[in-house]
């Protein structure tokens, strides 16, 4: 099988191409990434080693450069990780996250079309469905919940999952949804929560922690995630959407201490700072459908998982320290200039 994985130089995509290469031995796999200030070639460096893998360096909004990649390889299977996904940014620049997220949605659904390819997949967001109240912990998110957005960025999302089962419906694309928790691991762009956290507390720097810190989030590790994904491309059913969660409700001051405690580093590094604009209070996934019809299950616990993931960004210092640099823009270009 040949796999198109897009956004593949980012977090979630990056663990999926090693997770496909790794247990899948007969499978191809192509990765399209425009390269932005978010994805980094470093990031692939070993699985620019393998055979089956091949790297291209582009926008999935450019229609010739897509059309032309999708004519050459013949992909069976397409795999949209390629978004703009951090929140604050989305609330300062919108347009970006709605060229992106939208209308790159859209040409790769098109090109789809055109190739034949056998499962076009979305990667989405549990962002799509608003927020729970705190004082309701019985309350979660399913697939039947209705879209709830409350930022530039999952109303983007929302509106691609929507334009993804219109192609279903009205083209007969063959589709898949995929909307999960909030990931955390190896490969996670130093901007996001958990890796913001380490580095800074490595450094001994201030802990910046939106309002309270008492906004709930359910973490799920992304190699959990990688696995309920290739279930779904392989055996989940047509023009359906699959919550993916892990499980692991925390409160953002709940991680912030675990990542401490491990570090051992003093609570006093926490600063508390002005609430981000309509910021969702609780995510909640309830997994049961992708469970219950593809047997998967999460079997990272947030414990486990976050040992891990701190282990990973101390024997990976590098790769965050270049990122955070920018020096790992400069070595892409020393590196391999025009060879993607």
């Amino acid at each position: 099988m040949k796999i198109l994985v897009t956004g593949g130089a980012g977090f979630i995509g990056s663990n999926f191409i090693y997770h496909v290469l790794e247990n899948h031995q007969n499978d191809e796999v192509v990765c399209l990434d425009a390269l932005t200030y978010a994805g980094s070639l470093s990031t692939l460096q070993k699985a620019l080693e393998v055979e089956r893998f091949r790297f291209v360096k582009g926008d999935i909004t450019d229609m010739e450069l897509v059309d032309k990649l999708f004519r050459e390889e013949k992909f069976d299977v397409v795999v949209n990780f390629a978004a703009e996904s951090h929140v604050d940014r989305s609330i300062l620049n919108p347009d970006v996250f709605l060229k992106t997220n939208i209308l790159g949605t859209q040409v790769l659904m098109d090109a789809s079309r055109k190739y034949d390819v056998k499962r076009y997949h979305q990667v989405s967001t549990d962002e799509v469905y608003g927020d729970l109240p705190l004082d309701r912990p019985d309350l979660f998110f399913t697939e039947e919940t209705p879209i709830h957005t409350s930022s530039p960025y999952s109303a983007s999302k929302a509106a691609a999952d929507l334009l993804v089962q219109a192609y279903h419906r009205t083209y007969g694309l063959p589709v898949t949804i995929s909307r999960c928790s909030n990931n955390y691991g190896p490969y996670h762009f130093p901007e996001k929560l958990i890796p913001l956290i380490i580095s800074k507390a490595l450094r001994d720097e201030k802990l910046p922690v939106y309002g309270t810190g008492e906004n709930v989030r359910d973490w799920l590790y992304v190699e959990d995630h990688c696995e309920a994904i290739d279930l779904i491309i392989r055996k989940g059913k047509v023009g359906e959407v699959y919550n993916i969660g892990g499980h692991n409700e925390k409160t953002n001051l709940e991680v912030v201490k675990t990542i401490l405690k491990e570090l051992d580093k003093p609570e006093s590094l926490i600063e508390f700072v002005k609430d981000r604009a309509g910021h969702d209070m609780r995510y909640a996934i309830d997994p049961a459908k992708i469970s219950r019809e593809l047997s998967w299950e999460p079997h990272t616990t947030f414990e486990e998982g976050i040992k891990i993931t701190i282990k990973w960004y101390l024997d990976h210092k590098y790769w965050w320290e270049n990122i955070l640099s920018g020096e790992y823009q400069k070595d892409y270009e020393r590196l391999y200039g025009d060879k993607y």
